[in-house]
């Protein structure tokens, strides 16, 4: 393998350091972070300047958090639980988005591949497969890495309304538990206000 390219760029190992391994996952949203960048013309937030909305759970929003600066702690993180590999990313200064959507079948299936996952969640595989399976997945980060931009995912402008920037509210125990809550997560329970965990204990 060439020492050269995306897979040996800082940024890529920024991601993996952050992430804790290589994995395709983890390359579709660096592709996606570097994408929402360029078309935005920004450079990672420090503090709220950018916005991103991503519609999945799972490890490419890890490169969208170290490529952006857009975390949960910072209010300029939004997770929707679409289970969709989408990506919107939002400038505050410019008032303009742009949502990069993984295209269907752009990423070959391996039957080899998924009879390898399949072991080593269930506990079942030799060192051997682990290891095969580490080089399956390299090979596809490398080939999500190398695709033409165009080839990968569907890019188009974002209509949308800017969400609100992240609130600061002040706490109150709960009635209940008496841990301190953000008051506007408060419930009205009766004449108590109560956390939506002691709530749901109550309903159940």
């Amino acid at each position: 393998m060439k020492k050269k390219g995306l897979f040996f760029s800082k940024d890529f190992e920024r991601c993996i350091d952050f992430h804790g391994h290589i994995c395709p996952g983890i390359a579709i949203g660096f592709r996606a972070a570097k994408a929402g960048l360029e078309w935005l013309e920004e450079n990672r937030a420090l503090d709220e300047e950018i916005v991103s909305i991503v519609e999945t759970d799972a490890c490419g929003v890890d490169a969208v958090q170290v490529l952006t600066g857009c975390t949960f702690g910072k209010g300029n993180l939004i997770f929707k639980d679409y289970g969709k590999q989408v990506f919107t990313f939002l400038s505050r200064e410019t008032d303009l988005g742009v949502r990069v959507a993984l295209k269907p079948d752009c990423i070959p299936s391996s039957e080899r591949h998924g009879q390898l996952m399949k072991k080593i969640s269930a506990g079942e595989a030799s060192k051997k497969e682990h290891e095969e399976f580490e080089e399956l997945h390299r090979e596809r980060t490398v080939m999500i890495l190398e695709k033409r931009l165009e080839d990968l995912f569907s890019i188009s402008i974002a209509e949308m309304k800017m969400p609100d920037k992240a609130r600061i509210d002040s706490s109150k125990p709960c009635a209940i538990c008496g841990e301190p809550t953000m008051q506007s997560k408060l419930i009205k329970n009766g004449s108590k206000l109560v956390c939506m965990d002691c709530l749901t204990q109550l309903n159940q």
